[in-house]
Order: structure tokens, then sequence, then C-alpha cells
């Protein structure tokens, strides 16, 4: 059974940082894309970043470059988000997900939430 469990969600002032952590189990981890994406309240899901398989390849929305970093540890299991420099508008649930073919995800996590105060 896959599974992608979130963490490291909660409310944060405007300015400041959190670390969002994915963690897998059930699949093969180096062979998966992994991306994070989020849904703001009566908003469509939408990207955020995303990262190849060996973790030498990522990439951004406009919205979040120079102040969102993605990472991986292979050896984990587990993609990270760091958010630094957080803006009120970043506040939505952010959820990660897994995919081997180019353009789609096939798994996906429950989400954890994200909240910015001004």
């Amino acid at each position: 059974q896959v599974q992608l469990v979130e963490s490291g969600g909660g409310l944060v002032q405007a300015g400041g940082s959190l670390r969002l952590s994915c963690e897998t189990s059930g699949l093969t981890f180096s062979s998966y894309r992994m991306g994070w994406f989020r849904q703001a309240p009566g908003k469509e899901r939408e990207f955020v970043s995303g990262i190849n398989r060996n973790g030498g390849f990522t990439y951004y929305a406009d919205s979040v470059q120079g102040r969102f970093t993605i990472s991986r540890d292979n050896a984990k299991n587990t993609v990270y988000l760091q958010m630094n420099s957080l803006k009120p508008e970043d506040t939505a649930v952010y959820y990660c997900a897994g995919g081997t073919s180019r353009g789609s995800y096939e798994y996906w996590g429950q989400g954890t939430q994200v909240s910015v105060s001004s």
C-alpha cells in the first residue's frame, strides 16, 4: 500500500519559515518524481515545486521562486519543502505527490495546513 504522509505545517507570521516533510512508503521512492502542490480556500489546486528522481533538477512556480526550496533524501524516502519569507497568500493546504510518468502524479498525500498571518 502506497502512502505519502505530509507533516510540518502550522501557523506562522508573515516573514517566517516552515519546513514541510513528506514521508513515503510502499513505493520505490527513487523511481518517482516528486512534487508539492497547494490549494487555498475557494481556489483550485496549484503546482508549487517539483524535483526529479535524483534531486538534480528542481523547478518552481513563479510565486515561490527564490523563497521555497525543494529537496529529497532517497535514503529516507522523503521529500521536503523549505519555505522562507512566507506571505499570507501562501496560506493553503499543501500536498505532496509522486509520479513516474511525465506530466502526471499517481500518488498523493492527505495534505498539511499552512497558515500565514499578517
